[in-house]
């Protein structure tokens, strides 16, 4: 690895190791390759751009999409004292040429441009005579007809690397797509020779659910209750849904903002603000939020509509828990939101290939709604990893503890029988409205108030009974036609329950106990953040992260020693903030007793309380302690392939494991050859030209140990 890109790391991150597949792309870059980067949202995307422009003689081009997003990360730049700046709408042309004359003169290191500016002639010209070392392109699904959010404007990025007499490095990142989608990104951008590197989607600490049988809107009251102090977003697919749930959560008393087309770019941008500053825990939103915003402490992210394509759902639920902090990714599903996606797509003016490939996409995703495998290995193996295991223990498919099975075979029985009997020529309303015993217009002159499953639900709402009807379409007992007014009917899975050969359960959320956390320093902390983000008039994570403070809790550090060894904590920012926060530290020190930690206790946690680490801090301990891998997997109920994973990461991060134990000596010298020779990109064809006896995790260790 480049020492010199460690060293400014270190410096101005205030991290030791790099994550998994950040140290590969950056050397690939500062070797002057072109490069196609796959990294999941929160994976570190921005280092591997942002480090070579460091140490890159000239100027670094980024070109990104939004103005939130430039503006957050050059926010961030300045705060780390890494000179940067953008140019976009919101500058007068004076402002804009002056920060070309500013990056001309070498001022600006980095600097971040919208592609509708490469429409301007003038503009491209002015920019090939500064002196560009790198070309960084964010968001580059963009670029793709094929992607899930095609941008006309990227296919200009492509024309101006062309027109450079002496080409720079081009480097583009993504944190969705397909294999089709990265071929057409590097033929596209006339990416040369391109080294692709595809680091992984998975993000261990998001738990995944899909919930079919809820109330949406009592779902989402009874969540945001359980869960007042977390900030999180609740995703919806139309205006009126989302001005419908801000309205409940502002009625109960929630902190809730709302976000969409519809509103001002004033009131969109003041509700942003208010939600990266923590005025607001709760924003409400359609998908025209969240891309580029890297507010760290986001807890849940709640989708009250299934997405087109999974594409979309993985980058927006990912904006949960990116400072790598336990995080719940949660779709509510109901049979509507097919026939919405659908409509969605129709309305659309692509060409009918395009429709074929999004009618393609949306099955996939009703498929995930469906699927009874691990969702997490569902998400993993769309986007084309190999080798994943069956179960991940993090997910609603294959971790129930938080449901519980009610028999409703009664209540099937009965609804079935209304519909039979009203020939399965009505829609949900008015066989919920029979059932109930409804004396309606309607009923009273079709005459149904005769029918025998007339009022045989009456102890029931109209609302419980059409939650009923949508549960048992959700799992294919019932079906809707779709016509423009959809009409239930019964499947051939129905009949056996009708004979009362099989029973119906619903699967209910249980209520959980609300646990607070009493750490009066952390809050303290939160504070001084929330002071200083206020003087800076940036958000409170651009100055520290969540878990940057909660390290701090942990260590208690007094000296600039200990304050630096803290992740997060680069130099820039120990000598803008560090007197602050150690002048807390110690008086909450000196007040309270508690003796200061040092950095290396806290590598190894108590592992009897390992809800407190990530998972795969838990394992290692367990392994310092002396246990087996199979016995590491026995008691944590999980499959040995995933512990060996646990270890490699930790390994990555820079803990101490012994590599050479999982490497047969026999085969370590041609396990190193075939690496040399295949690379590292996939791991298949490594194990394909390697004898049989040498196993995934061999390569695996090997490939970390040669690095």
């Amino acid at each position: 690895m480049n020492q010199d890109a460690r060293h400014v790391l270190k410096k101005y991150y205030g991290y030791e190791y790099f994550r998994a597949g950040q140290e590969d792309i950056i050397n690939s870059i500062l070797q002057k390759k072109d490069t196609l980067a796959i990294m999941p949202t929160g994976a570190g995307k921005s280092i591997c751009f942002q480090i070579p422009a460091l140490l890159f003689s000239g100027l670094t081009l980024v070109i990104s999409p939004l103005i939130s997003l430039m503006k957050d990360q050059v926010d961030t730049l300045d705060n780390l004292g890494i000179p940067a700046a953008f140019i976009n709408s919101t500058l007068s042309i004076h402002e804009a040429n002056q920060r070309i004359c500013d990056a001309s003169e070498g001022k600006i290191k980095i600097l971040y441009i919208a592609p509708e500016r490469l429409a301007s002639e003038d503009f491209c010209a002015s920019i090939k005579d500064l002196n560009i070392s790198f070309i960084a392109i964010d968001e580059a699904h963009c670029v793709s007809q094929w992607g899930h959010d095609f941008r006309p404007s990227y296919s200009l990025i492509g024309k101006l690397i062309k027109k450079f007499t002496i080409k720079p490095v081009v480097a583009a990142f993504t944190a969705t797509a397909t294999e089709e989608v990265a071929h057409d990104i590097v033929d596209t951008l006339y990416l040369q020779d391109a080294k692709v590197f595809i680091t992984g989607f998975d993000r261990e600490n998001l738990f995944f659910s899909v919930i079919k049988d809820q109330n949406k809107m009592d779902f989402i009251k009874s969540y945001i209750e359980n869960n007042k102090t977390d900030s999180g977003i609740i995703y919806a697919a139309t205006r009126k849904e989302v001005e419908s749930i801000f309205d409940m959560l502002h009625k109960n008393g929630y902190s809730a903002g709302k976000y969409h087309a519809g509103l001002s770019d004033e009131e969109r941008e003041k509700t942003q603000e208010a939600f990266l500053y923590d005025d607001i825990k709760i924003m409400v939103a359609t998908n025209a939020f969240g891309m580029g915003i890297d507010k760290s402490n986001i807890r849940y992210c709640i989708h009250n509509n299934m997405t087109k394509n999974m594409e979309s759902y993985y980058q927006e639920a990912g904006r949960a828990g990116r400072d790598g902090e336990p995080s719940e990714c949660i779709l509510l599903f109901s049979p509507q939101d097919i026939m919405l996606q659908r409509f969605l797509i129709d309305k659309t003016t692509v060409s009918h290939e395009r429709k074929l490939n999004e009618y393609k996409r949306l099955q996939s995703m009703v498929d995930y709604c469906h699927t009874t495998r691990c969702l997490r290995k569902y998400i993993l193996e769309y986007f084309g990893e190999e080798n994943v295991p069956d179960e991940c223990n993090n997910c609603s498919n294959c971790k129930d503890d938080d449901f519980e099975l009610s028999d409703v075979t009664i209540e099937a029985q009965k609804i079935f029988s209304c519909v039979l009997r009203v020939k399965e020529r009505y829609g949900t309303s008015l066989i919920a409205d029979v059932l109930k015993g409804s004396k309606n217009k309607k009923v009273l002159q079709l005459g149904f108030d005769n029918l025998s499953t007339y009022g045989i639900l009456k102890q029931y709402t109209v609302k419980e009974i059409k939650d009923l009807i949508n549960l048992f379409i959700a799992e294919e007992y019932l079906c809707l036609t779709t016509s423009e007014f959809p009409v239930v009917r019964l499947t051939a899975k129905a009949v056996p329950v009708l004979k009362g050969k099989e029973k119906v359960y619903q699967k209910t959320l249980k209520k959980k106990e609300q646990i607070k956390e009493d750490d009066p320093l952390f809050e303290m902390l939160r504070s001084l953040r929330r002071d200083i983000s206020d003087k800076e008039k940036v958000p409170p994570y651009i100055i520290f992260s969540d878990s940057t403070l909660r390290e701090m809790c942990k260590v208690c550090p007094t000296d600039e020693k200990s304050f630096l060894s803290i992740k997060g904590v680069g130099e820039y920012k120990f000598e803008k903030y560090g007197d602050q926060f150690m002048d807390l530290i110690n008086k909450y020190v000196d007040d309270t007793g508690k003796k200061p930690n040092s950095i290396s206790n806290t590598i190894r946690p108590n592992i009897d309380s390992p809800d407190k680490l990530p998972s795969h801090l838990v394992t290692l301990n367990m392994y310092k302690e002396g246990l087996g891998l199979n016995e590491i997997a026995s008691s944590r109920e999980l499959k040995i392939q995933t512990i060996q994973d646990h270890l490699i990461r930790c390994s990555l991060e820079g803990y101490d494991v012994s590599l050479d134990l999982f490497i047969p000596k026999e085969y370590e010298e041609e396990i190193h050859q075939k690496i040399r020779e295949i690379g590292t990109e996939k791991l298949k064809p490594l194990k394909d030209a390697l004898p049989d006896e040498v196993d995934y995790m061999a390569i695996k260790a090997a490939i970390c140990k040669y690095r």
